[in-house]
C-alpha cells in the first residue's frame, strides 16, 4: 500500500463524522411525512445515496423520495452542513501523505458543492486539487461509487495499480473493486466490521493511526 501514489478518500465516515448534521436533517425531512426517524436506522443513511436509503428503509416511492430529498437538503444547507466533526489525526495524515508525494482525491456520494464546502470548513481543502474532489450532482446524478471512482481515475491519469480507495462502507469496496483498484476498509466510521469483512477489502484499518501505517513508510 505504501507504494500507491494516488490515494482516494471517501468523505462521510472516513475523513469526518457528519452524523449529527445528517441525522438532524433526516429527522426534519421525515417529520413532513409524519414519521419519527429513529437514529439507529438513520445512521444507515450515512454513505449510500439518499434516494436508495429512503426507498430501502421507508418504502418511499419516486415522488416521496424526491420531496424528502428536497426538504432534507434545505435543512442541511441551512443547519446541518457544518454539524460535522473531523476525525482526530486526519489533518496530520493528509499532511504526511502530501509530504510523501502522494496525490489525494475525494469520492463521495454527497453533492460535490457540499463536499468542497466541508473540506474548506475543516481547512483541509489545501490537500486536494479541486478537480479531484468528485461528488454527486444536486439533481441526483452520479451517486454510484463505481462512477465516482472512475471519474477520479480518469482525472488522475493513473493506472489502477497505482491507486487505492479508502472508505467505511461496502459501497466504497464495491466501487474500488469494479475499477480494479485496491481498497482499505476502515472501521472507525459508519460501516461495521461484519459489513467490511463480507466484501473483502485489500486491507482493514481500525484507526486513523493504523491507516497511516498502511499508507506511509
Amino acid at each position: 500500500m505504501q507504494k500507491r501514489k494516488c490515494i482516494i478518500f471517501d468523505l462521510d465516515g472516513t475523513l469526518s463524522d457528519p452524523g449529527e448534521g445528517i441525522i438532524n436533517s433526516l429527522i426534519h425531512a421525515l417529520k413532513h411525512f409524519g414519521i419519527d426517524g429513529e437514529p439507529r436506522v438513520l445512521k444507515k443513511f450515512i454513505g449510500p445515496p439518499l434516494s436508495e436509503s429512503f426507498k430501502e428503509f421507508y418504502n418511499f416511492d419516486a415522488e416521496q423520495t424526491a420531496q424528502a430529498i428536497k426538504i432534507y437538503r434545505q435543512y442541511f444547507h441551512e443547519h446541518g452542513l457544518f454539524q460535522n466533526i473531523i476525525y482526530p489525526g486526519i489533518p496530520e495524515l493528509l499532511e504526511g501523505l502530501v509530504q510523501a508525494g502522494k496525490t489525494l482525491a475525494v469520492a463521495t456520494t454527497k453533492p460535490e458543492v457540499y463536499a468542497l464546502q466541508i473540506l474548506e470548513y475543516f481547512k483541509i481543502d489545501r490537500f486536494f486539487e479541486k478537480e479531484l474532489v468528485v461528488g454527486s450532482f444536486l439533481d441526483g446524478r452520479r451517486t454510484n461509487k463505481v462512477e465516482l471512482i472512475a471519474a477520479i481515475l480518469e482525472r488522475l491519469c493513473c493506472k489502477p495499480e497505482e491507486a487505492v480507495m479508502i472508505g467505511d462502507r461496502k459501497f466504497d469496496i464495491i466501487g474500488a473493486k469494479a475499477n480494479g483498484i485496491d481498497v482499505i476498509g476502515i472501521t472507525y466510521g459508519y460501516g461495521n466490521l461484519e459489513e467490511i469483512k463480507a466484501h473483502q477489502p485489500t486491507a482493514i484499518a481500525y484507526s486513523v493511526e493504523e491507516l497511516g501505517e498502511l499508507l506511509l513508510p
